[in-house]
């Protein structure tokens, strides 16, 4: 199958009837460079919703302040991070709506296990730190993806507004960085 003709099928739920919704596919084609752009803002805006919704358990769980301090600021980022991704959408008549995000679903499940588990509380921040960081790798990489689609689409503005996210995503990984190695793993090596 050519790319051209490739086609991105999305599962949704759509009211038929009045008592029961019912299971609808719809597809997504993409045909073009800027399809692709577009279908892979809608991931990340849903990876960033989703992050928005997990954020604030991790603030909760974890028991070093700097960390919970440093969840918080980022959940504050990224509801950011979203505003910023429906700007550039609505800047090519697009809507936020699209499949949800099964790459961000599966991590912060990883990282809703962790928040359950039952260990010191210093270990426990480390697995945090853990999660947290493959949650900024991830969007990391999607985010520096949409940049380059963006320069090559001429989206400059798109562009801009992307770089800066990656920017603070890139940010926020070295500061849990910084956090893994000065606070907490030094704690937990020296039990």
């Amino acid at each position: 199958m050519s790319r051209a003709n490739q086609r991105i099928v999305q599962v949704g739920f759509y009211p038929m009837a009045k008592t029961s919704p019912a299971l609808i596919l719809t597809t997504m084609e993409i045909q073009t460079l800027k399809d692709l752009y577009i279908k892979e803002l809608k991931d990340l805006y849903s990876a960033e919703t989703q992050l928005i919704t997990a954020l604030p358990k991790m603030v909760k769980a974890a028991s070093n302040e700097d960390l919970a301090a440093g969840f918080k600021a980022h959940l504050e980022q990224t509801k950011e991070h979203a505003v910023r991704l429906e700007t550039i959408l609505k800047s090519h008549d697009e809507t936020t709506h699209g499949a949800k995000c099964s790459g961000m679903e599966g991590m912060l499940d990883e990282g809703a296990e962790m928040i359950k588990e039952e260990a010191d509380e210093e270990v426990k921040d480390a697995g945090l730190i853990s999660a947290g960081q493959l949650v900024e790798h991830y969007e990391m990489a999607g985010y520096g993806t949409v940049v380059a689609y963006a320069k090559l689409i001429g989206d400059e503005e798109g562009a801009e507004l992307l770089q800066q996210t990656l920017d603070e995503e890139a940010e926020t990984d070295e500061k849990l960085t910084e956090l893994a190695e000065s606070l907490v793993n030094v704690t937990v090596g020296a039990k």
